[in-house]
């Protein structure tokens, strides 16, 4: 073989050193393309397979951008894991490292000598000899030296004590140190990104009956959604509005005359998405509207929609930032065989390829103005209808100047895309929970959501209604079904919303479809929010508990358990950190009564089957003790279609 074709050896250095395995590594989103989302002050869980060759003792560590190491705890089956905490919103990141613990192996094999009455005089050398490789750092030199001196008089005690192990496992030196192949990038968010409850309203539907609402109106509505215990105000779009092909009520093709229009045709002559429409007031008194929010830490949220009306002033601008037909006319949105003909289709890329850089700065500018407007939450409406790379762009971008921007992802679409959309950075997401019913779609929903990778990058946002959706649940399942949809919304998950009117039971529908009749999208809509058979008692209720209970804030914290009976669904949400315990009854059927039995979880606070736990019920405040595992309850839909119970278990009881 000529030496041309003779293979290179390959590198020994390299893979030498690397005598370590580490894999497995959770979380690792795409192999590490996407950032892992974390909560700045939560405890964030990692965990890797780590194990090298031979019997001697490993160990591993986090090293965590901020500079931090936390030490990983063997789990089992060569699994590790550790939880670390990020302080402040923004990008960050993580890398395991592992070596082997030269005085962890030397401990464990000279305490088997000496309980088997073997002479270890050879191992007092060796431990010198790895004393000698300390470098101990200021303040534990007078213990590193009481350790040297043990050796050299044969002092096994000392050695091998406790307080040894937990120096040399801090200071000890590390042998064949490996780090894992990449750093994991993690996105911090602010807490508000994880647990929050929002209100939808139209601000235009705030005013007198027959009147036009303003964002002076809307102040006199902060009180009311405060009280109910919501932290978001979210609006849908509140810019100028177009007059041509203006839809009437109920989505008709013709406006009649008084017709205000779809707020989400944006644009005319009085402006765009930088604009607000005049009859709900200036950016002045949107200003005023976003403080007088934030004196009642309530946060403003609005809808960016990328809908422009055929009268939006980029048309005349920026008409190359619009698609086109061959015959040159501007296209309409269409979703066959649905029209949207009050509406233009926006440009994302050239006829080359490349992005339409300008209409990207465009859109990523409307963020940035209304951040400087107090707006940190952003609904965005249909982004799974855009390009990906339009997205993670525009949010690394409005992140990079403002850490604490939260992207609320409006896809009702397949399940990869809505988990692509939130790898590429939006913080929440709108789920299936409008369309999952029974007790099985239920618990196999919520099992993906809180178990599966999706967990670490997807944070789900369950919205009873939305102005598009009037779930085919609601249409019959009169009041009871109200009540426990929003139950079940506040419950399950960290973040959760309504649109306005769902406390009210407001059913009336458009056959054959889940959509409101006289949809509030294209008329005004004066409620009587104290009209008889509300369920403002129980949204209060659920809102206080989730403010209450520490264990309502991290849905990957929720558990199943055993009610027999299908039209139960029961669950819990558990923090022993902070000895935070609730468990949840829901009865599913809103028209028929249950009783059944149903197992208190003692196993899960290592109680005996016949043990007793406190139990407080969180919606009549009675307390008790149940005795033993199984129990019986009723449940009447017109009467108590849930039940929400507080545990104590006996140490904390104590």
């Amino acid at each position: 073989m000529s030496p041309e074709k003779r293979q290179k050896s390959p590198d020994l250095e390299g893979p030498a050193r690397q005598r370590m395995v580490i894999e497995g590594v959770t979380p690792l989103i795409g192999g590490g393309r996407f950032a892992a989302k974390a909560v700045a002050g939560w405890p964030m869980a990692v965990s890797a397979d780590i194990f090298g060759d031979g019997h001697e003792v490993f160990a591993a560590a986090i090293e965590t951008s901020d500079g931090a190491e936390t030490r990983m705890a063997f789990i089992e089956n060569d699994r590790w894991g550790a939880e670390v905490t990020f302080d402040q919103p923004g990008p960050a990141s993580f890398a395991i490292i592992a070596w082997r613990d030269l005085w962890g192996t030397w401990a464990r094999d000279a305490k088997r000598k000496l309980d088997a009455g073997q002479d270890i005089s050879v191992e007092m050398q060796e431990a010198a000899q790895i004393l000698g490789q300390t470098k101990a750092p200021r303040g534990a030199s007078a213990q590193v030296k009481k350790l040297v001196t043990a050796a050299k008089k044969g002092d096994a005690a000392i050695l091998l004590s406790s307080e040894a192990a937990e120096l040399m496992g801090r200071i000890g030196p590390r042998a064949n140190v490996t780090r894992y192949e990449r750093d994991i990038p993690v996105w911090v968010d602010r807490e508000r990104a994880a647990f929050s409850a929002w209100y939808e309203l139209f601000p235009r539907s705030t005013g007198p009956e027959g009147q036009h609402g303003t964002f002076h109106d809307v102040i006199g509505r902060l009180d009311y959604v405060k009280d109910l215990g919501f932290d978001v105000l979210y609006f849908p779009p509140i810019h100028p509005i177009g007059t041509t092909n203006r839809k009437g009520k109920n989505n008709s093709l013709v406006a009649e005359p008084g017709d205000i229009g779809s707020p989400y045709a944006i644009g005319s002559s009085e402006g765009g998405m930088t604009d607000v429409h005049p009859e709900l007031g200036t950016l002045k008194d949107f200003d005023d509207l976003v403080e007088a929010a934030a004196e009642k830490d309530l946060e403003i949220a609005l809808d960016i929609a990328l809908n422009a009306s055929p009268d939006h002033p980029w048309i005349e601008e920026h008409p190359d930032w619009f698609e086109r037909r061959p015959d040159g006319s501007i296209k309409f949105a269409e979703n066959p065989p649905k029209k949207y003909e009050d509406i233009v289709n926006f440009r994302y890329y050239n006829d080359d390829g490349t992005p339409n850089t300008p209409f990207w700065k465009a859109v990523r500018d409307i963020f940035l103005f209304w951040a400087k407007h107090g707006v940190l939450c952003f609904r965005v409406d249909n982004p799974h209808t855009k390009p990906f790379p339009f997205w993670e762009w525009i949010i690394a971008d409005v992140r990079a100047k403002h850490p604490g921007a939260i992207f609320l992802s409006e896809a009702f679409t397949r399940p990869k895309v809505m988990k692509r959309l939130a790898k590429i950075g939006f913080n929440q997401s709108y789920t299936y929970y409008t369309w999952r019913n029974t007790k099985e779609e239920l618990t196999e929903y919520l099992t993906e959501l809180t178990t599966e990778e999706c967990a670490d990058y997807m944070r789900p946002n369950f919205f009873t209604n939305t102005p598009d959706i009037n779930p085919y649940f609601n249409h019959t399942s009169g009041r009871p079904g109200f009540r426990t949809r929003a139950v079940m919304a506040a419950s399950l998950s960290g973040n959760w919303g309504l649109y306005s009117g769902f406390e009210l039971c407001e059913d009336d529908w458009l056959p054959p479809k889940d959509e409101y009749l006289n949809s509030e999208k294209y008329e005004l809509k004066h409620r009587d929010y104290d009209a008889p058979g509300h369920i403002k008692d129980d949204i209060r209720l659920i809102n206080r508990i989730r403010q209450a209970e520490p264990a309502m804030r991290d849905f990957r914290n929720l558990r199943f358990f055993e009610a027999f009976e299908d039209r139960v669904l029961y669950y819990g949400r558990f923090d022993p950190t902070t000895g935070s315990y609730l468990l949840f009854h829901v009865l599913i059927d809103p028209l028929n009564p249950a009783h059944f039995e149903f197992e208190v979880p003692l196993w899960e606070f290592g109680l005996p089957d016949d043990g007793a736990i406190g139990v407080t019920d969180m919606l009549y405040g009675n307390s008790f003790d149940w005795q033993g595992k199984t129990h019986w309850l009723e449940l009447n839909p017109h009467e108590r279609p849930y039940a929400i119970w507080k545990l104590t278990p006996p140490e904390i009881a104590e």
